[in-house]
């Protein structure tokens, strides 16, 4: 654990500026550190590389929406008599941080070939990340919810591999049946990096264990002075406090909500919002289900950045820093009282020209229409599909993660959309997704519950999805800096032409004055369907 925010700085000065070179190391460290975020890194813009259907070129041209998003690769090489498929091919220094793919059957060599080696520096015998032959705990290494040790299902991989000049990912696919090969590579570039080894790797394995533990068993409770609310809330009435005045960051937070009826709960979840003021701004409005990251129903969740116990309460580690004042409120917008006990333990803070602001931003929309997968293609057919944006963000800042909370009025899988993340007015998205559940680290629609560092489904109410389901998911190494604009969108894509109910929740840091679509156009929580 890196100790002091002098360190944070001169740690972001090695990773974004010409310091010393990054390595497996470094990445380790800071993947578990969480005041790292809250500090702006120039420089490491963050990419992917996906099996996305190349058909889709630009919104205004056929094929925007078509789904054909296995198998797709850059193209094919002859290496010693043998076909490899380029999934990835990168010129450094950067750092591959997020690996996720999946298939039904697993026959082939998957091979990472860093610095333009002509050998692999790692060989996978299977189109399985689980077969990668590290020894990596279920932090850095995870199978999909629907993994089966030998047929259908996929992995996630979050070992950070760092590469000086070059990095290339090929598989050689030996399966007759043309098995469909899903991949998403999530890679980051640096200022110098030291390129991965096996070799140098066997020599971490004190820290891998500790990155391991420290992310599976984050802290969860709140020690030393904390200031707070406990009161009961009336109807359409608020109660706020004043944090610490001074350089300060918010280091933990946590919640708890009780109604006289336990029926009332997950209205109350929903209507109860949590505000925050930095420095005289909102920065933060949000129900705080949503801002939990359970979505409706105060579901447990295990994160790293944020919890929901079995007893309810609610943690969230975002580290939140302001320059001189902080002000919490919560708002009521339900018909009945509730009592809200909120306790937020601050710090002192270095305010440096690098620390952002954090924000948390809600919006909602009942009854999103969706439309079946691969019917109008062309943008004058009539019932073309839209991207339905979570947020929008103008300014400069990093993105951090979502939670997004589904209430499906079709009794059949409404997440066949990609994800699509835009950076900075560009034409074409940094990361283009392969469908809903492949960007929360599972895969082959499931409707299961599962609990990972970085992305879970903390509820899911029946098995052909209709009904409530919640998706969220946290960026570390791979979170998504902008220095003008940010904007995340969802294809609006499912089995069967119907409707479904969208809450997204998202969370990033800023600096003063960038503002998003999802604050200025503030939506407000309704009743819940039942």
């Amino acid at each position: 654990m890196i100790k002091g925010l002098k360190a944070i700085i001169a740690l972001l000065s090695i990773l974004i500026f010409a310091g010393c070179a990054v390595d497996t190391k470094i990445m380790l460290s800071v993947m578990t550190d969480n005041r790292f975020r809250a500090m702006k890194s120039e420089g490491n813009n963050e990419y992917q590389a996906s099996s996305y259907d190349r058909r889709s070129v630009a919104f205004d041209q056929p094929g925007w929406f078509t789904n054909r998003d296995a198998s797709q690769y850059i193209r094919t090489e002859e290496v010693d008599g043998r076909k490899e498929n380029v999934m990835l091919d990168v010129d450094g220094p950067g750092a591959v941080v997020r690996f996720w793919l999946t298939t039904f059957k697993r026959d082939g060599v998957i091979r990472i070939y860093f610095d333009n080696r002509a050998e692999p520096e790692i060989t996978i015998p299977a189109y399985d990340l689980m077969k990668i032959g590290l020894p990596l705990g279920r932090a850095l290494l995870q199978p999909h919810s629907s993994y089966e040790p030998k047929e259908k299902g996929g992995s996630t991989l979050y070992l950070p591999m760092p590469f000086a000049k070059h990095c290339k990912v090929t598989f050689e696919d030996k399966d007759p049946d043309n098995q469909p090969r899903y991949y998403q590579i999530n890679y980051i570039k640096l200022g110098r990096a030291e390129t991965f080894t096996k070799e140098n790797f066997a020599g971490l394995m004190k820290k891998v264990d500790e990155a391991n533990d420290k992310l599976l068993h984050p802290d969860s409770v709140i020690t030393g002075p904390a200031t707070g609310i406990d009161q009961v809330i009336a109807p359409n009435s608020e109660a706020s406090v004043d944090l610490p005045a001074g350089s300060s960051s918010i280091n933990m937070l946590s919640i708890r909500l009780k109604t006289d009826n336990p029926t009332d709960y997950a209205q109350a979840l929903r209507s109860t919002v949590l505000k925050i003021d930095f420095d005289g701004e909102q920065t933060v409005w949000c129900p705080i289900g949503d801002f939990s990251g359970s979505g409706v129903g105060g579901k447990p969740l295990k994160s790293w950045y944020r919890a929901v116990t079995a007893d309810g309460e609610m943690l969230c580690r975002w580290v939140m820093p302001y320059q001189h004042t902080a002000k919490i409120t919560l708002l009521n917008l339900n018909d009945k009282t509730v009592r809200v006990s909120l306790k937020a333990q601050t710090k002192h803070w270095n305010w440096n020209k690098y620390t952002m602001y954090f924000h948390a931003d809600w919006k909602n929309q009942v009854n999103v229409p969706l439309r079946q997968v691969d019917v109008p293609v062309y943008p004058t057919d009539k019932n073309y599909p839209m991207d339905w944006d979570l947020n929008t963000i103008e300014g400069s800042g990093v993105f951090v993660g979502e939670t997004f909370a589904v209430y499906n009025r079709m009794h059949v899988w409404y997440g066949e959309g990609d994800q699509k993340l835009w950076v900075d007015g560009a034409k074409f998205p940094v990361e283009y997704g392969t469908g809903t559940e492949d960007y929360y680290n599972t895969s082959w629609a499931p409707v299961v519950l599962y609990q990972t560092p970085f992305a879970n489904a903390p509820r899911a109410d029946n098995a052909d999805s209709f009904g409530y389901n919640t998706f969220t998911r946290t960026r570390n190494l791979d979170a998504v800096p902008f220095k003008k604009s940010f904007r995340f969108s969802l294809e609006t894509l499912g089995w069967k032409d119907g409707f479904a109910d969208f809450a997204a929740t998202t969370y990033w840091y800023g600096f003063k004055g960038a503002k998003s679509s999802a604050a200025a156009h503030q939506t407000l929580p309704g009743k819940l369907p039942q």
